[in-house]
């Protein structure tokens, strides 16, 4: 029976009714009775966008079947980080397991979906709002600046110079707050999400690929060799199938997939326009897109238009009252690390759904052992890039361009017990908490 692991609020508009992001807005009607097309692609976020878009230029019948519509979920209301990342287990970590060559291979393709969204941003003359040249990773304690030098020398390995900022020097550069030293990464920029999934939609149906909105995949079921997909308005059949629904799946759909992933709840505050005056009070003016050295990690920038962005995880129950609690405990951190700004009026607040792991590594390959089937998923919170990037592999799989990728590629694990897989959340952050030590007072 499919079952989705949290509660519905999780799964409900009211989630994300104060998201600042524009929804994308298209004509995507359901699709009504029989329908059989080449590839069928459940889910219209990045990945499910981008491997839509990138068949459809390839000459391919693509059909992509969204349960709300395309940008609805995470990727229309994430914190518009176009970074680097989509794992949570470190290149050192992943050098170990899958040696040198793979490492750097897994690096490059970091780098290349950086590269491929601001490629798509620039030929399908998509504005998303963009700044930030590169990211900044901060210290949230004087012992996380001996990690800083330790990331420093790893992009230092990769031919990527990093430069890193002392304490003393965060205020003249314009980054004040409680922080102990700083790293700028240099590959990654920021954007509106809203205004990037809407131009990756608008691209995908212009290459001729069809979208369908309110169009919730039931039943996956396989005959002749063939997938057919259920949903309540009729059937689509389907030489091939593409699942990209991270962090919005729902075990079952198919059974390979449960148990597969974890979805854990993403948070964002966002302030009302600041004037120069308290900019200049607490001394935050870089348009640098920042997060700090915490396991639970809290990530910010000032947007274009004045506003600060503040990000953070931690809640486990997907409820209403969850959610207050939750934008209650970002208007306390806000304040304990940028004090100037305690008093600031924080209108917007929202949540959506990430998904991890089990091994912390994304994935992209086939369903089980399915010559026709593929899936791409758990990005680990990173998934503006490593999605587009994923979904673009994807339709290179469905296409028959390569059979595999070094790191995306291989057995994607289960967690252990998997219908109380969300149950691990508390020890693990109540962990975390412990580890990160205290916030500044």
């Amino acid at each position: 029976m499919p079952r989705r692991i949290y509660e519905d609020y999780a799964y409900e508009d009211a989630a994300r009714a104060e998201c600042i992001w524009p929804r994308p807005d298209g004509d995507w009607p359901a699709p009504e009775g029989d329908h059989q097309v080449e590839i069928a692609v459940i889910g219209g976020g990045f990945t499910g966008l981008s491997a839509a878009l990138h068949l459809a230029e390839a000459g391919a019948e693509v059909m992509v079947l969204d349960a709300q519509a395309p940008g609805w979920g995470a990727s229309g209301r994430n914190g518009g980080f176009c970074t680097i990342g989509g794992d949570k287990l470190g290149l050192g970590a992943i050098r170990k397991r899958f040696g040198e060559d793979a490492t750097r291979a897994y690096f490059a393709a970091q780098r290349g979906a950086v590269e491929l969204v601001a490629n798509l941003l620039d030929r399908h003359g998509i504005d998303a709002e963009t700044h930030s040249d590169g990211e900044l990773l901060l210290a949230h304690s004087p012992r996380a600046v001996t990690g800083l030098r330790a990331e420093q020398a790893e992009w230092a390995k990769l031919g990527h110079p990093a430069e890193l900022i002392p304490k003393s020097d965060l205020t003249s550069r314009g980054m004040n707050g409680a922080f102990h030293g700083g790293l700028v990464l240099p590959l990654g920029f920021a954007l509106n999400p809203g205004r990037y999934v809407s131009g990756l939609a608008s691209a995908a149906s212009a290459a001729g690929a069809t979208l369908c909105a309110n169009s919730p995949v039931t039943q996956i079921t396989e005959a002749e060799g063939k997938h057919i997909l259920t949903t309540p308005r009729g059937q689509i059949t389907a030489k091939k199938l593409i699942i990209a629904t991270n962090g919005y799946s729902t075990d079952g759909l198919p059974d390979w997939l449960s148990g597969r992933y974890l979805p854990v709840q993403s948070n964002i505050l966002v302030t009302r326009e600041l004037t120069a005056d308290e900019i200049a009070a607490q001394g935050w003016s870089t348009d640098l897109m920042a997060y700090d050295s915490r396991n639970l990690l809290h990530y910010f920038r000032l947007l274009p238009d004045g506003r600060f962005l503040f990000g953070a995880r931690g809640n486990i129950a997907a409820t209403a009252e969850g959610q207050n609690a939750m934008r209650e405990q970002l208007r306390q951190h806000l304040a304990a690390m940028f004090p100037a700004w305690r008093n600031v009026e924080t209108p917007y607040f929202w949540s959506g759904l990430i998904s991890l792991s089990r091994d912390l590594l994304p994935y992209a390959g086939p369903i089980g052992n399915s010559a026709t089937a593929w899936a791409g998923l758990n990005y680990h919170g990173n998934g503006v890039a490593m999605g587009t990037w994923v979904g673009a592999r994807l339709a290179d799989m469905a296409l028959g361009r390569i059979a595999a990728l070094p790191v995306h590629t291989r057995a994607l694990p289960r967690f252990q017990f998997p219908a109380i897989r969300r149950s691990y959340l508390y020890p693990a952050f109540l962990g975390y908490r412990l580890k990160d030590g205290p916030l500044p007072k």
